[in-house]
């Protein structure tokens, strides 16, 4: 257990740990963990700890304040009101929150996908206003993710990276305001084939949208504003039945004749 000692007005300390358990959550699962508070000098009152699971934030200390321009919150797990602690006690507060489907994970299979998300522990006592640093959380991919990143792997199309854009899909239900995609490059290479391509996957409690587009180099984040996405619709419960090595072929064969919108630049290798 490692105690990260905060300071408030007057140099006040309030001693904190966010345990974590170092094993993938799945979007639709339930994350669970525990925040260890302490005063180690003085009688403290507490007023709040607050929680923000959130997604690209820095893994560095953010320090007084409330945090709240750090990363895209994700959810807010419930963690404690209003309590008091005396002098070297130490409280320990269990949490849990069920993730949204639309959680964008950040691991498959144990590889790390390049997207940061964490938990931020936010305390105010009397004296005390800080946020920790981002303890990290493992948010695994879904079987059914799985099946489609595989059967695009059988295709030639390996996984490259993934990113989280804060903005929201076009004409779909939402409740998280943002999207990931899945830039997946041509190891093959072959006329028709687009170099590179991007999967999305907005999911819910059945299965998910599926949308595949061409890749765009591009820091823009806004979905109106990038190639065309052809869209498709698997359910959770067809994973081991449906054959999505068929469906690749015939999404990628789509996707081929797929006319550009105005202004799309011609695929590069």
């Amino acid at each position: 257990m490692v105690f990260k000692r905060l300071f408030g007005n007057g140099g006040i300390p309030l001693e904190i740990d966010t345990i974590v358990p170092d094993e993938p959550v799945r979007p639709g699962g339930t994350l669970k963990g525990e925040v260890v508070v302490r005063a180690p000098e003085r009688d403290l009152k507490i007023e709040s700890i607050r929680m923000r699971l959130v997604a690209n934030a820095s893994l560095t200390h953010k320090g007084d304040g409330d945090g709240e321009d750090d990363g895209t919150t994700l959810c807010y797990p419930s963690a404690s009101g209003w309590f008091e602690l005396k002098k070297g006690e130490e409280r320990r507060i269990p949490f849990s929150e069920r993730l949204q489907w639309e959680t964008p994970p950040n691991e498959s299979r144990g590889e790390r996908l390049g997207v940061s998300i964490g938990v931020r522990t936010e305390v105010e006592a009397v004296g005390v206003k800080a946020a920790t640093d981002l303890d990290p959380v493992r948010v695994e991919t879904l079987p059914l993710h799985e099946a489609v990143l595989d059967a695009f792997e059988a295709e030639g199309y390996s996984f490259e990276s993934s990113r989280v854009y804060e903005s929201s899909l076009t004409r779909v239900e939402y409740h998280l305001y943002l999207w990931q995609g899945f830039r997946l490059v041509d190891q093959r290479g072959g006329e028709g084939r687009p170099p590179r391509v991007e999967l999305v996957f907005h999911t819910n409690a059945v299965g998910s949208e599926i949308f595949l587009r061409r890749f765009r180099e591009g820091g823009d984040r806004y979905w109106d504003n990038k190639p065309k996405a052809l869209r498709f619709v698997a359910a959770h419960h067809e994973v081991g039945s449906r054959d999505f090595g068929a469906d690749a072929r015939a999404w990628l064969e789509r996707l081929a004749t797929l006319k550009r919108g105005k202004n799309e630049p011609e695929d590069e290798g």
